[in-house]
């Protein structure tokens, strides 16, 4: 097993439009004024960008993300990722009786230096703080679209 390698998934809850929450998603340059872990998206070109995430642990991990997909018909953006996260991530954007369903799924291989030399003993403590960061990604969301957060 490679202790560096993670798949993940989430599902969101989102009382709002599919077409809002696809907007909101689309636009990752935006994502630091609804979700804390991410602190900065700086766009490269109009596929490609660069962030800095951190979240409960004190280090921060650097992407770069370069679009594979974009397509709102389907609800599916995905992109693939290098830096101290190599892999790809895709949201899933479906209509649910009570809004919207927003589906993370991510895989990658940790390049970070300290994360891989701590893979074995901290993989409960990275898998925890990843989740933190989902759940509070969740709440951000919806509170940016005034979504009504009772239920969470």
């Amino acid at each position: 097993m490679d202790w560096s390698h993670y798949r993940f998934r989430s599902i969101w809850n989102v009382p709002a439009p599919p077409c809002d929450v696809y907007a909101v998603l689309e636009r990752a340059e935006d994502y630091p004024a609804w979700w804390p872990q991410v602190r900065e998206v700086t766009p490269v070109d109009e596929h490609s960008g660069t962030a800095r995430f951190r979240s409960l642990l004190p280090y921060d991990l650097f992407v770069t993300g370069e679009e594979r997909l974009r397509d709102p018909e389907s609800g599916v953006l995905e992109i693939a990722m290098t830096g101290d996260l190599e892999g790809w991530a895709r949201w899933t954007v479906t209509a649910v009786p009570d809004g919207t369903q927003a589906v993370y799924e991510q895989e990658v291989v940790v390049r970070k230096p300290l994360m891989r030399r701590l893979a074995v003993p901290g993989r409960p403590v990275f898998l925890l703080n990843h989740a933190l960061m989902m759940r509070a990604g969740e709440r951000g969301l919806k509170e940016h679209l005034g979504g009504d957060l009772r239920g969470d």
